[in-house]
């Protein structure tokens, strides 16, 4: 996906699979702790249910809606974490072994800093 993109104005948006099934609205975006570059969204899936996390990269921005290059039923199977907090270098990789992708972070080694934060929310100042 384009990098130069403001995350805030992906929140809204509508999402759809690669197949062009409406999967449904960004609610969130996840910033790349060390770049600052957006690397997840929460994808609201319906009224009533949960958001779905999904990659930034390899979706696209196609005439103002995400598309995500994976099925809906993978999309909506992925791990719940909950949205409105930082992710953790574990739940990444979870999200990354989720989708197939190669690009995984190495796991970390040891535990992790409580009070470190991964995943930060765009629009969030520290």
């Amino acid at each position: 996906m384009q990098t130069d993109i403001d995350p805030r104005s992906l929140i809204g948006r509508k999402a759809f699979d690669r197949l062009g099934a409406k999967i449904g609205t960004v609610d969130e975006v996840y910033l790349d702790d060390a770049t600052g570059v957006p690397e997840w969204a929460a994808v609201r899936t319906g009224l009533f249910t949960r958001d779905a996390f999904v990659p930034l990269e390899p979706s696209e921005l196609v005439d103002g809606t995400l598309v995500i290059p994976f099925d809906r039923a993978l999309i909506r199977d992925a791990p719940d974490f909950g949205v409105g907090r930082h992710l953790s270098p574990e739940q990444e990789l979870q999200l990354y072994r989720h989708y197939g992708l190669d690009s995984a972070p190495s796991a970390p080694s040891g535990p992790s800093a409580p009070d470190r934060d991964f995943g930060k929310l765009a629009g969030q100042e520290e």
